[in-house]
């Protein structure tokens, strides 16, 4: 009974916005994937299904159990990893690759070793890091104002206003009057939507050292580095407590449950979960972990009704779903720049990391936020060396 009392409409639409942004931004990265080992229209259908399956399930489970917003993804890195790194290489054996990465990153969570070591990232660190990842999507609020100035400026100014009076339906009703203008302008492409039931098609690991050293490694590393890191990160910059060793040990686990279906890697979500862990989806901060959980729903719908449901969330148009999504990002990015700049000491090693993750920098197929972890790090420990001491006589 306490879940339904902290129910909210805005917690309801945070969960709506955060599939809405995951999808639209990378589900046409997890189709090529496929495609790229070689999948029929039946099995793409069991990749979405099965990762919409334990999305769900991870985000409601998790949710619950620890009252705190828990968002997972896919492992969007991880999906460009297969389309350049998969040639040759057959569906069981990436199927096997996925079950190997899958048990690796459980050994991670379960162990505690992965816990340890983000438990050494200051809090002013992670926060830049928080900032510079989401910094792109502020901007593009702007940036979709050059393409649909009349929808997106009534959206900013819709949000604006009820940031006001009414803060926490201010993304609510700019999400709404979006759609409304979208319809009107005969933006919205409704009439190219089908509906269908997706079906699992369960495909037999075959383990190769092939897959298992091109595919498996590479996964994991990319997985962990460029997904797990900041979503602790954002976890912890967001203010929640919360365990993070069985949040990766369970993602693992799901992991390997449904890599046969098409579940390639599961991971803690960093921008998605940002939106959820805003004050956009409730000004009570224990209250928002409904809006991981209705995210959940929506990723539950998205998996039974397989690819039909991306026609969906493609029948907006993009400058829509950039708006939306900056709008509600837009208190979370404002409380990582003030955390991340409050102790004088840690102020520039923190400017550093915002500048290398918003960068968009990219090495050896790892994103910005590891590398803006890892020069972070790098000036916190340069900047805080202790002088040695010079006795004067």
């Amino acid at each position: 009974m306490a879940f339904l009392k902290d129910v909210s409409l805005s917690a309801i639409i945070a969960g709506f916005v955060t599939v809405l942004v995951g999808f639209t931004s990378s589900a046409v990265i997890v189709f090529q994937a496929a495609q790229a080992l070689g999948a029929s229209s039946a099995e793409i259908a069991s990749w979405m299904w099965a990762l919409g399956l334990g999305m769900g399930l991870t985000c409601i489970v998790l949710s619950l159990r620890y009252r705190v917003p828990v968002v997972t993804a896919w492992s969007t890195p991880g999906a460009a990893m297969l389309i350049t790194s998969a040639e040759g290489v057959s569906m069981p054996e990436a199927i096997a690759a996925f079950v190997v990465c899958g048990v690796l990153m459980a050994l991670c969570g379960f162990t505690g070793w992965f816990e340890r070591a983000m438990n050494r990232i200051p809090i002013s660190i992670a926060s830049g890091m928080l900032a510079g990842v989401l910094l792109r999507f502020g901007l593009d609020v702007f940036t979709a104002m050059q393409t649909q100035f009349v929808m997106v400026f009534a959206m900013f100014c819709t949000y604006l206003v009820l940031r006001r009076t009414l803060p926490c339906y201010a993304t609510v009703a700019a999400l709404v009057l979006g759609i409304i203008i979208a319809s009107i302008q005969g933006l919205l492409q409704m009439d190219s939507i089908q509906w269908s039931l997706a079906m699992p098609v369960f495909t037999r690991p075959q383990f190769s050292v092939r897959s298992l050293m091109g595919v498996a490694l590479p996964l994991f590393a990319v997985t962990m580095a460029s997904q797990n890191v900041p979503g602790v990160a954002v976890i912890r910059a967001s203010g929640y407590s919360v365990p993070i060793s069985p949040l990766i040990g369970w993602t693992g686990t799901t992991t390997v449950l449904l890599a046969p279906f098409g579940g390639f890697a599961y991971n803690l979500a960093a921008i998605t979960a940002a939106i959820c862990m805003g004050r956009e989806a409730h000004e009570d901060p224990d209250r928002r972990y409904v809006a991981a959980i209705a995210a959940g729903v929506f990723y539950l719908i998205v998996g039974i009704f397989g690819a039909a449901v991306t026609s969906v969330f493609a029948a907006f148009p993009p400058e829509l779903v950039l708006a939306i999504a900056g709008l509600a990002l837009l208190g979370t990015i404002g409380n990582g720049l003030a955390a991340a700049l409050r102790h004088e000491t840690e102020r520039e090693p923190a400017l550093i990391t915002f500048l290398v993750t918003a960068s968009g920098a990219t090495l050896f197929g790892i994103g910005s936020a590891f590398w803006g972890l890892i020069a972070g790090a790098l000036a916190i420990a340069i900047l805080q060396i202790k002088q040695p001491s010079i006795n004067r006589t």
